[in-house]
């Protein structure tokens, strides 16, 4: 099994003065890098074959997994375009999108029993749903209804019928056959220009297209938090990483 962690953005909406500059996956949490965290986590679940998509200062996240004990080095494959949509970071990891596959956001602080639950599950395309997130705009949703995913969007049409919804966690894993047919619309994406969407659309339309392939694990009550804006630091300090020991 292989892991592609998506790396490659600026995170904007974080703003200097929580991240000095640096990656979103460079915040240091507990002594700790959130993508140092992430690679020994997949190390310790056995998992070492790792993709990092880079773009936003590449060097330093390259320096930062060079400091790093792993039981081997991840390939790094660089996005140059990395202030477009996070489906190009997908699209520039294309070739590893070839055999049964965990993808994954660098910017979650999660607990390692996250990471196991992929790995462990008997399903071979697989989302993860939190219960108990606070809804809302940023949240990206995933709706169930009789047993089976119906929706996989930060902002749910008026009408769908659902009987409960939860947060993704942003870390799905793929068979090779839908790892493959998520990289040809990836590609389909490029060529028609669509290069300003997120990675989540893709996947999407992978879901909606071929729903009953795909399970999920509810992770409800185990602690993870997305970092997107200043006070989501706040809280992953506060709240979070003294759960995950």
């Amino acid at each position: 099994m292989r892991a592609i962690i998506l790396a490659a953005g600026i995170g904007k909406r974080l703003g200097t003065a929580e991240s000095d500059g640096k990656p979103k996956c460079l915040l240091d949490l507990g002594d700790q890098s959130l993508l140092g965290r992430s690679l020994e986590t997949l190390n310790e679940a056995g998992i070492d074959d790792i993709v990092v998509v880079v773009g936003y200062q590449a060097a330093d996240i390259e320096a930062e997994i060079d400091s790093l004990d792993l039981k081997k080095r991840p390939t790094t494959v660089l996005n140059r375009e990395f202030e477009e949509g996070s489906v190009l970071s997908l699209w520039c990891a294309r070739e590893f999108l070839d055999g049964e596959v965990l993808v994954m956001d660098a910017d979650v602080l999660y607990h390692p029993d996250i990471v196991r639950r992929l790995v462990k599950s008997e399903h071979e395309n697989l989302f993860l749903i939190d219960r108990g997130f606070e809804d809302g705009d940023e949240p990206v949703k995933l709706c169930v209804s009789d047993g089976r995913l119906v929706e996989f969007r930060k902002k749910v049409l008026p009408g769908l019928k659902y009987e409960f919804a939860g947060e993704s966690v942003g870390f799905f894993k793929f068979s090779q056959d839908v790892a493959s047919s998520i990289a040809g619309r990836c590609q389909d994406y490029v060529d028609d220009g669509r290069v300003s969407e997120p990675h989540e659309e893709v996947i999407r339309d992978e879901l909606l297209d071929n729903s009953a392939a795909f399970s999920y694990e509810d992770v409800t009550g185990l602690p993870w938090i997305e970092i997107d804006f200043p006070e989501d630091v706040a809280r992953a300090r506060d709240e979070v990483l003294p759960r995950l020991s």
